[in-house]
């Protein structure tokens, strides 16, 4: 963290965060322990604790810690019902920002986040005294992961706590009671605090507690998207209003959709009747097309995690390819997490700008009245519940994929195991040479799916790397020039 940024002490900003109200916040915080320090640790362990603490910074630390924190968070967020796809991007940036701002005090190459993103306005306070870096990153995850991780079952939401309790024991071994109570407690202070700050984000606050609200009706007309039952009601249909941490949707661009049509000669009618061959040879074929369908799904809520956690678990198995120490593993998330949380406002502002139909509905009046996408058979619900255009899986795909690429080149030789040993659907391995072919995969896997048409897909697949691009230009290295 800069010299020259003017925090407040670390005490006021305890006072601050416990004193004030939570009457007013709709997703609470944690309150801030603050332990007593042990007064039985010597002089001369201290002195020697804190010189080997400072000579071991963010830089020189594998990144196991993040990697076990970020494996529980996929299998918790599975089943957080009523998150995805929105909340769970939301939720992502906020606890890898707040990873992030634990460690950055600590890391030689980087600064704090606050200086650079444009869409931030967040105070931390400047750290003091030495800590012990993975025992506060362990504080932070588990105040986040329980904050932000809503509607999870207890038994599921207890691995959380579980994985806490392990890694505490673990990483206190050896160090003084005044030096964990102070790491434990600045992981607490900045997860907080980040907490504190996502509460100031009002819209999204108020989706997440109703993410399909029945007050919304959609407009009508040829060729617009609606609901035909309750359970389809329009899902977090305000959320371009949720706030950006760098490119709002007024700083993207958008292509218009195809013209809606009825004429099979049309363009409109013609990529209908694409998704309508491709999806049916699919499911009767059995062939790499319904693998490439289902592999990309993430669709079902229990069952997969949802498609932004997705290139979280894409990302924690690069992590170890690429053997990223913890400072550039926690700058990857961080960056990661912002990207995502972008493209889900941008990509939700335009589905609601445009409110283009879902190619089922289409396809079941003007095509073949029997048809079921290749979704049917692993949701009760397989009409995905808001507007088709663009593509939110094509969006997050590359997304992703730009900061990957920024990171590792876009050569690569990856295999993504996020849904090795599925039973319940085709999960098995698939290997990629470039980011690039692997987010293309991603997008137009929804095409074989039935759930989107090709002009979905592309302008997803766009916008997503429209919005890596803005990130990407951010610059966190220390002395950028």
């Amino acid at each position: 963290m800069r010299n020259n940024l003017h925090y407040v002490s670390i005490f006021l900003i305890i006072f601050l965060l416990t004193a004030c109200s939570k009457e007013n916040d709709l997703l609470d915080t944690e309150d801030i322990a603050t332990p007593a320090f042990a007064l039985d640790d010597t002089a001369d362990d201290l002195a020697f604790e804190r010189n080997t603490l400072n000579a071991a910074g963010v830089t020189t630390l594998s990144n196991d810690v993040v990697e076990k924190w970020t494996e529980v968070l996929l299998e918790v967020e599975r089943y957080a019902a009523g998150m995805r796809p929105n909340a769970s991007a939301r939720a992502l940036a906020y606890i890898y920002l707040a990873s992030y701002e634990t460690a950055v005090p600590g890391m030689s190459d980087h600064i704090s986040s606050v200086t650079a993103l444009h869409g931030t306005d967040i105070e931390l306070p400047q750290l003091r005294r030495p800590v012990h870096w993975e025992l506060a990153l362990n504080e932070s995850f588990r105040i986040t992961l329980n904050h932000f991780l809503i509607n999870v079952p207890a038994t599921t939401k207890s691995k959380i706590n579980a994985l806490h309790a392990s890694l505490d024991q673990e990483l206190s071994r050896g160090l003084s009671r005044r030096m964990i109570n102070q790491s434990k407690q600045w992981g607490a202070l900045v997860a907080n605090t980040v907490i504190r700050y996502s509460q100031t984000d009002r819209s999204a606050e108020r989706q997440i507690l109703e993410p399909q609200p029945r007050s919304y009706e959609p407009p009508t007309g040829a060729g617009y998207w609606t609901y035909s039952a309750e359970p389809e009601r329009a899902l977090f249909p305000y959320w371009g209003t949720a706030r950006a941490f760098v490119i709002p949707p007024n700083r993207t661009r958008s292509v218009r959709p195809l013209t809606y049509s009825e004429n099979p000669n049309s363009p409109y009618f013609k990529e209908m009747m694409e998704t309508y061959e491709v999806s049916t040879a699919a499911k009767a074929n059995a062939d790499e097309s319904l693998w490439i369908a289902e592999f990309w799904s993430d669709d079902v809520e229990g069952m997969m995690f949802s498609p932004p956690a997705r290139q979280f678990s894409i990302a924690n198995q690069l992590i170890n390819q690429y053997d990223l120490n913890l400072e550039e593993t926690l700058v990857l998330y961080l960056k990661l997490g912002v990207s995502l949380n972008d493209a889900a406002v941008a990509t939700w502002k335009y589905k609601y700008q445009y409110m283009v139909m879902r190619p089922n509905v289409f396809i079941q009046d003007f095509i073949d009245p029997n048809y079921q996408t290749n979704l049917y058979r692993l949701i009760y619900w397989p009409n995905p519940t808001f507007p088709s255009y663009p593509s939110g899986h094509s969006c997050f795909a590359s997304a992703a994929a730009g900061i990957f690429i920024d990171f590792f080149g876009n050569s690569t030789n990856f295999t993504d195991y996020s849904h090795d040993g599925r039973q319940e659907f085709i999960g098995k391995p698939r290997t990629f040479y470039s980011f690039e072919a692997m987010a293309s995969e991603n997008a137009f896997s929804r095409i074989p799916l039935g759930v989107h048409i090709r002009m979905d897909c592309e302008e997803g697949l766009r916008l997503g790397y429209e919005i890596a691009d803005a990130i990407n230009r951010v610059d966190l290295r220390k002395n950028a020039g």
